[in-house]
Formats: C-alpha cells, sequence, structure tokens
C-alpha cells in the first residue's frame, strides 16, 4: 500500500516504506551504470528539501516523456544509498500544475519581500555620498529590476536558491556593510554599494519559476559583466558623476569573487572590495549551512 494518497514533505518521507507522492521534477537525465545498463537519475523536490531519485525500468523511454520542471505523481520505496535517501521509483505520472498550490514545491525566504525591499531602500536612504545614493536609488527603484528583485532566486543550487532569495541575501550582506565597515573603518557608501550590485545582475542571468536555469544571456555575459553595464547605464543619467567612483564601484563588482580561481577577474586591492568579498562569501556559506539544517 502506498504510504498516501495526501502529499507528504520530502523532509518527512519515511525510508524503507512505499510512497505515493506529488513531486517537482528539479533535474532530470539519462546515466548508465557500469553494466551498460541505462537508468534516469532524477532529483524530485518541494519546499523543504530535494530527494535524490532513480528509474531503472524504461530509462530512454522515461527519458523522452519527462523533463525538468515537470510535476509528477510517483510510487516507488525509499532506500538509504552511501549514507542518503533514493527514491526507487516504479511508476509515475504527469500532473497539471493548474491543480496544484506551486508555493508547496518553491521554498521562499522567511520574510515578505516588499518588507526586506523598504529595509534596502531605508540603508540606501542613509549613506552619505550624494552620487552613490542616487545611483543606487535609481537602480533598484527601476520597476522592472525591483520586480525581479522581488521574486529572483541569488543562485541556481547553491546559495539562496529559492523565492526572493536574491533579495534575502543581497538585505543581509548590506545590513553587514553598514556594521562591518564603522567597525574596520572603511568606507560605507562603497560597501553598501558592492553589497547591493555584486549579484543584482542574477536577474538577467537566471531564469524565474519553479524551475530555475541559466538564461542565454547568464551562459555567455554573466552577472559580473552585466554589473559593470548597470553601473554605466544609469550614472550617465547622473549629471557629474565621478569618473573615480565608478571605476572604484567597478573595480569592487569584478573583484567580489576573490580569486581567479572562483571565476573573479581582478583581486580585491582595496579595503572596500576586499570586504565586500568577504562579506558575500560569509553570507553564502551561512546560508548553505541553514539550507542543509532545514532539509
Amino acid at each position: 500500500m502506498a504510504q498516501s494518497s495526501n502529499r507528504i514533505l520530502v523532509r518527512d518521507l519515511e525510508v524503507k516504506s512505499q510512497i505515493e507522492n506529488t513531486f517537482l521534477i528539479k533535474n532530470i537525465i539519462l546515466a548508465q551504470a557500469k553494466d551498460g545498463k541505462k537508468y534516469i537519475n532524477a532529483i524530485f523536490s518541494d519546499k523543504s528539501g530535494d530527494l535524490d531519485a532513480r528509474v531503472w525500468a524504461n530509462a530512454e523511454q522515461v527519458s523522452k516523456e519527462y523533463k525538468k520542471g515537470d510535476f509528477i505523481r510517483a510510487i516507488g520505496k525509499l532506500h538509504i544509498y552511501q549514507g542518503k535517501k533514493q527514491f526507487v521509483v516504479n511508476s509515475m505520472n504527469i500532473i497539471d500544475q493548474k491543480n496544484l498550490d506551486i508555493s508547496e514545491f518553491v521554498f521562499s525566504a522567511v520574510r515578505p519581500a516588499e518588507e526586506m525591499y523598504n529595509d534596502l531602500k531605508k540603508i540606501v536612504d542613509d549613506l552619505d555620498d550624494v552620487y552613490i545614493k542616487e545611483l543606487l536609488l535609481a537602480i533598484i527603484t527601476d520597476t522592472e529590476i525591483a520586480r525581479r528583485l522581488k521574486t529572483w532566486q541569488a543562485g541556481k543550487t547553491i546559495h539562496h536558491a529559492y523565492t526572493s532569495g536574491l533579495l534575502e541575501h543581497i538585505l543581509s550582506c548590506s545590513n553587514l556593510a553598514v556594521t562591518l565597515s564603522a567597525h574596520y573603518n572603511v568606507n560605507v557608501n562603497y560597501v553598501v554599494a558592492g553589497s547591493i550590485l555584486h549579484d543584482l545582475c542574477k536577474i538577467y542571468e537566471l531564469t524565474d519559476g519553479a524551475s530555475v536555469d541559466y538564461t542565454e544571456e547568464g551562459k555567455l555575459v554573466g552577472h559580473l559583466v552585466k554589473g559593470l553595464e548597470i553601473v554605466d547605464r544609469f550614472s550617465y543619467r547622473i549629471e557629474g558623476f565621478p569618473y573615480q567612483v565608478k571605476t572604484h564601484l567597478k573595480h569592487i563588482l569584478l573583484s567580489h569573487h576573490g580569486e581567479y580561481e572562483y571565476g573573479s577577474p581582478k583581486i580585491p586591492m582595496t579595503s572596500e572590495a576586499y570586504l565586500v568579498h568577504l562579506i558575500d562569501y560569509m553570507d553564502s556559506k551561512m546560508n548553505a549551512m541553514e539550507t542543509i539544517k532545514r532539509t
């Protein structure tokens, strides 16, 4: 007998039990075992976490019928394999998402997006560099940027990879920027600007919706280069915007990954740039730990 016809959260599924449940297909590929047998390697998910899944029967046909982003009703058994849960699927069928509450399958930031957005604007309002303040307000209040910022993920799978995760990450970094800039006696205007702008262009690098992927622009250009474009695009509209300020901001964006091996075109060469790198690194890693505990 199946566990229940009702949906059970991924985190609550019990090992060695027969399960019938509804999932979102987060990823699905056709793989080949050492003996040459084809099988499906998939990740099923909901708002509580991800579940490793395998389909052994008719794998090639299944790979043609199902794709990433599909909602399915699956029947199978949950095992422990190499120390983690693995769901072996006996059968599954696609479900029309019109009949589902999508929020049950996509995790969202704990705080409301509008509340976080207003907090972010307050941090910008408190800056004392008139040029940086005007630049940041122009960017984050742009209609399309604000719309995307309130819902986008910060990453596809790694950190803040959930609805409004990007805004949560940017706000967290900005709060840290205010505190740590005072502690280390560096220019808070640059550190806040870097905290807001360093990942902002994930809104162009990633898609939205239940199944997030890289856009063509994300694959070919990336959020670092798009960040420079945003600085140019909006600073040109501000009369007398200092060239030196723009150059410093661009350096912060180009160096925020910290090391060449992490995809950083530049290594941080100012205290503000290095602090932005450390804040971004710390916030992303701490969020990853929270995600592990939550799921």
